[in-house]
C-alpha cells in the first residue's frame, strides 16, 4: 500500500537563503564565479554542520554572497516549496533578506523579482501557498530598512505581505525600529519581528508596543513574564516557534526544558517552522516530532498557523476548511 500522505502543515518562519543545499549552492556558485569554502558537495556538507553561532554566520555570508542574479532567487524559492511540500506543507510565509545583497553592490530589483516569480511558480508546479516577508538586519542602518519597506510595498500585489527585523536582537532593541515600521503599516505591510529568541520579556514588549508586531518570530521567552503570557493569549498573537533551531544554538538547553509546552498549555497559539533547516539539520517532519515528544498534537500548530497567516481572506478561508476536514485522528 502507499505511504499515508503527511498530515497538512503551515510553516511561518523560514529564512530562504538557509534552505539552500550543497549540491544547489555549489551549481550556483559555479555559475556565478564565486569561490566556496569547499569545492565539493561533501565538503560543503561539512562546512554546513553547526558548531557555534559564529560558525552559523560564516555559513550564512558564505551561502549568500554565491546568490547573485534574480534566477538564483527564484530557484531556491521553488526548490525549498518542494521540501516543505513533501513534508506537507501547504501554506509558508518565507523570509528573505534583500538589504544584504544589495549592501554587496546587488539590486533590488533583482532579489525580489527573483523571489516573487518564485512564489508564482512554486505554486503552479507544486500546489504550495507562499507568501513573503523580507527581514530588515538589526544592525544596518535605518536608511536600508526604509528601502526594504519600500520595495515590498512596490511588491505587494505579487506576494510580499510583511517586514520584520532580525540579527542581534540584544544589542539592538525594537524601539530603534519604531519609525520604520510605522512606515510599512502605512504601506499596508505587516509586522512580523524576530523578538523574544536571545532577548527576554522586554524585547518582547517593544515588538508588541513599539512594532505593533501582527506575530511574533521566536516570542518563546515570553515564559519569564507571565503576565505577558497571558497577554498574548488574550490577543491571540501567534509565536512562530522553531524547536530544533533553539536546540542548536543552546538558547534551550534540552527539549524537555522547552518552552512550547507551557505556552500552549496556557492558551498562546504556536506554530512549529524550520528556521534555518539546511543550516541547523532539520526539516518541518522533525519539527512536529519534537513537539511529539512534548505530548503536543499537530492539530493546533497548524489551527495556529491558520491565524497567524498574513494570506488573503481566501486563502484563509481554504487552509480552515482544509484542517476541518482533515482526519486528524488518523495519524499520517
Amino acid at each position: 500500500m502507499p505511504a499515508a500522505p503527511p498530515f497538512p502543515k503551515i510553516e511561518l518562519h523560514v529564512h530562504l537563503e538557509a534552505t539552500v543545499r550543497p549540491e544547489t549552492l555549489l551549481a550556483i556558485a559555479r555559475r556565478n564565479d564565486v569561490a566556496l569554502p569547499a569545492d565539493t558537495v561533501e565538503g560543503l556538507r561539512e562546512f554546513y554542520a553547526y558548531r557555534d553561532f559564529a560558525h552559523f554566520i560564516q555559513v550564512w555570508i558564505a551561502t549568500t554572497k554565491a546568490l547573485r542574479t534574480a534566477d538564483d532567487y527564484r530557484r531556491i524559492t521553488v526548490d525549498y516549496a518542494a521540501e516543505a511540500k513533501r513534508h506537507g506543507a501547504v501554506y509558508v510565509e518565507a523570509i528573505f533578506s534583500p538589504a544584504e545583497p544589495v549592501r554587496r553592490g546587488g539590486d533590488w530589483e533583482e532579489v525580489f523579482s527573483g523571489v516573487t516569480d518564485g512564489v508564482q511558480e512554486a505554486r503552479e508546479l507544486h500546489g504550495v501557498e507562499l507568501r513573503l516577508t523580507p527581514d530588515i538586519p538589526r544592525s544596518f542602518t535605518q536608511e536600508e530598512g526604509r528601502a526594504t519597506v519600500e520595495w515590498s510595498a512596490r511588491f505587494r500585489e505579487r506576494g510580499v505581505v510583511a517586514v520584520g527585523i532580525g540579527g542581534l536582537e540584544a544589542e539592538y532593541p525594537p524601539e530603534l525600529w519604531t519609525d520604520v515600521f510605522a512606515e510599512a503599516r502605512a504601506a499596508g505591510l505587516g509586522s512580523v519581528p524576530h523578538a523574544g529568541e536571545v532577548a527576554g520579556a522586554a524585547s518582547i514588549r517593544g515588538a508588541l508596543d513599539a512594532l505593533q508586531a501582527d506575530r511574533l518570530r521566536h516570542g518563546f521567552r515570553a515564559v519569564e513574564d507571565p503576565g505577558l503570557v497571558r497577554e498574548l493569549a488574550a490577543r491571540g498573537v501567534v509565536l512562530d516557534v522553531c524547536p530544533v533551531s533553539n536546540l542548536r544554538t543552546g538558547v534551550v538547553p534540552a527539549l524537555a526544558e522547552h518552552p512550547l509546552r507551557a505556552l500552549v498549555d496556557a492558551g498562546v497559539l504556536c506554530t512549529l517552522n524550520t528556521d534555518d533547516p539546511e543550516l541547523f539539520d532539520t526539516d518541518l517532519t522533525r519539527e512536529h516530532e519534537a513537539a511529539a515528544a512534548l505530548r503536543l498534537p499537530p492539530r493546533g500548530f497548524y489551527e495556529a498557523g491558520v491565524a497567524g497567516a498574513l494570506c488573503d481572506d481566501a486563502t484563509r478561508a481554504r487552509l480552515a476548511a482544509l484542517g476541518d476536514t482533515w482526519d486528524w485522528d488518523a495519524g499520517g
